[in-house]
């Protein structure tokens, strides 16, 4: 079963304008009409699908306080297609979609497509440094701040957090039917990655009470934590409100920086994600910010210096 990750999540909204703003704002790019919806798309074809909440093609709401309505996840081949609609078909209904994709429900009853896999092949190169005592990365005379007012390029959708009312038969569906494999865990939830990557994970599950269920984040790969910074200052400048961040996480090590937003969950511009093979032991720690959290970086919301200037990042203490 060679399921690479998410491809997209459907989400049902009330307002299409709002939610295409916030998106657009964020950095994704309107692809236009797709089999569940309006999708908005990642470098790589990964991305958002957005459909009017009270669209009768669409599921319900996973609960009343999400907005979310289904996962699809992007699979490399025919064969993990068919390996999947004939493991789940043992014990559920599997349908067959117009387009050959298969849908089902796992055993929270949320929905989930398979699909032969949209994303598209990138080759970019990523952020440079050089360090005292190892070889140059970025050779002389290259600058390695040039142009501040270039856009950082959403590449890829990374992986999302999960609200579920119950973690351990969650994870038990998605390690024993769809072969994923648990990477870490933080306070028992479970940083679980598909069979077809080595991301540290491409889902988090969140302990929550029922009415909680569904997308609590999903995350955006970019390509390095200058872009993390020079995105995430540039969508708070254009009145989105900063959740949490910038940082970087301590299981994955990727840079993060979250914002809050109309579509009932959280974005996440995030950078440098490690990666595991099946050699990897997986480590376990309490639910406690500094275990979250490596470090964290607060804005300074005055000037730093007695005349007009942009704002600038301190580091603190975690937590």
């Amino acid at each position: 079963m060679n399921i690479i990750g998410p491809d997209a999540v459907v989400f049902g909204v009330d307002d299409i304008d709002v939610a295409a703003r916030y998106m657009t704002d964020f950095g994704l790019k309107p692809a236009g009409q797709v089999r569940d919806g309006l999708l908005f798309e990642t470098l790589d074809g990964t991305g958002v699908i957005i459909c009017q909440a009270n669209d009768p093609a669409s599921p319900a709401p996973l609960s009343p306080t999400n907005k979310a309505r289904k996962i699809i996840y992007g699979v490399a081949d025919q064969q993990s297609l068919d390996e999947i609609a004939a493991e789940l078909g043992k014990d559920r209904e599997v349908r067959r979609l117009a387009d050959g994709a298969i849908e089902a429900l796992d055993d929270l009853d949320i929905p989930l497509v398979f699909q032969l896999t949209r994303r598209r092949e990138l080759s970019l190169p990523a952020e440079k440094i050089n360090a005292p005592g190892a070889p140059l990365q970025r050779p002389v005379n290259c600058v390695g701040v040039d142009d501040q007012d270039a856009l950082p390029q959403v590449r890829s959708l990374g992986h999302f957090a999960l609200f579920v009312p119950d973690v351990a038969k969650a994870e038990a569906f998605y390690v024993q039917r769809l072969q994923f494999r648990v990477n870490d865990r933080l306070g028992g939830g479970p940083f679980m990655r598909s069979k077809g990557t080595q991301e540290h994970h491409t889902m988090f599950l969140i302990q929550t009470p029922p009415q909680l269920k569904g997308i609590e984040h999903m995350a955006f790969h970019l390509g390095g934590p200058s872009e993390v910074m020079q995105a995430g200052n540039r969508f708070r400048d254009l009145g989105h409100t900063s959740f949490w961040g910038p940082g970087r996480h301590n299981f994955g090590s990727n840079w993060f920086w979250y914002f809050d937003g109309p579509l009932g969950c959280r974005f996440e511009y995030d950078a440098d994600m490690d990666k595991h093979d099946d050699d990897w032991v997986p480590r376990e720690v309490p639910l406690h910010a500094d275990n979250a959290q490596a470090y964290l970086m607060e804005m300074l919301e005055e000037n730093w210096a007695p005349f007009d200037g942009p704002r600038k990042p301190v580091v603190s203490s975690a937590g």
